[in-house]
């Protein structure tokens, strides 16, 4: 049974460990290189590190963001200690969390992967990985798509995680000097995701549609774009950009 203040920290988890319990660990994702077991340690390791990295913070005594090494002693653990493990490390999330919500103002800036975001980002941002990551279980079924569905997973996406969401999808572009790649990514009655990418960098931002879009479809579908996933069913994007320019932005859109 999840804590009741771990629920309200994290609504997501509840749907995401079903979906877990529901599969075998050995089973395939719509992460292709990963199993439900690879899904889990992915997680465990998310919520130790947010919770490290703000734990720190509090503590003044700041600490760099690991890297993804930092799974590899939870793919080592049997299927019921990696169990207990990520939901000691949500728990343990969720604790820290709420200490630095009572202790720091949201607007105090931390440290993390290279760059400095807010406060609550550390909860919300498990509460996305929960969310892509169950779809990556599931594929879009209704839960699925409800919680991709939400303003905030776009805005989040954007404004928190954006520039790291492209950097791979970047270095698979042959820009050369001169070679640039743009995109909107419109979902009507929003603004627009706009990306660029050229010689010099890329960037990621909301901004008033103008124009025509590169892609259009569902807001569910523009958040599994942004990270480099693909709906299920295809016809639930749109675009008369043209091949080239239509796979520009696709190889852009890499995700992690």
């Amino acid at each position: 049974m999840i804590p009741s203040q771990v629920d309200d920290t994290l609504p997501e988890l509840a749907p995401f460990v079903h979906a877990v319990q529901a599969r075998r660990p050995d089973d395939g994702t719509w992460c292709e290189a990963w199993t439900v077991r690879d899904v889990l340690a992915h997680q465990t390791g998310n919520a130790e590190e947010l919770a490290r990295v703000l734990q720190a913070f509090l503590a003044g005594t700041p600490v760099e963001t690991r890297g993804f090494a930092r799974e590899a002693p939870y793919r080592q653990m049997s299927d019921s200690d990696l169990w207990a493990a990520f939901l000691a490390r949500c728990e343990q999330l969720t604790e820290v969390a709420a200490a630095a919500a009572q202790d720091l103002s949201p607007d105090t800036e931390v440290q993390w992967t290279g760059r400095t975001v807010k406060v609550p980002f550390f909860a919300e941002h498990m509460r996305e990985e929960l969310i892509l990551h169950r779809w990556d279980l599931t594929g879009d079924d209704r839960t699925a798509v409800q919680a991709l569905n939400e303003p905030w997973m776009t805005e989040h996406s954007v404004v928190s995680v954006g520039r790291p969401l492209l950097a791979r999808g970047r270095a698979g572009l042959d820009l050369g000097t001169d070679g640039r790649v743009e995109g909107r990514l419109r979902t009507p009655g929003t603004d627009d995701v706009v990306v660029t990418a050229d010689a010099d960098g890329s960037s990621i931002r909301l901004a008033a549609p103008e124009g025509t879009a590169t892609i259009e479809s569902d807001a569910a579908v523009r958040v599994l774009l942004l990270w480099g996933r693909r709906p299920a069913d295809p016809s639930r994007w749109h675009s008369a950009a043209g091949p080239e320019a239509l796979r520009g932005v696709r190889t852009l859109l890499g995700g992690y």
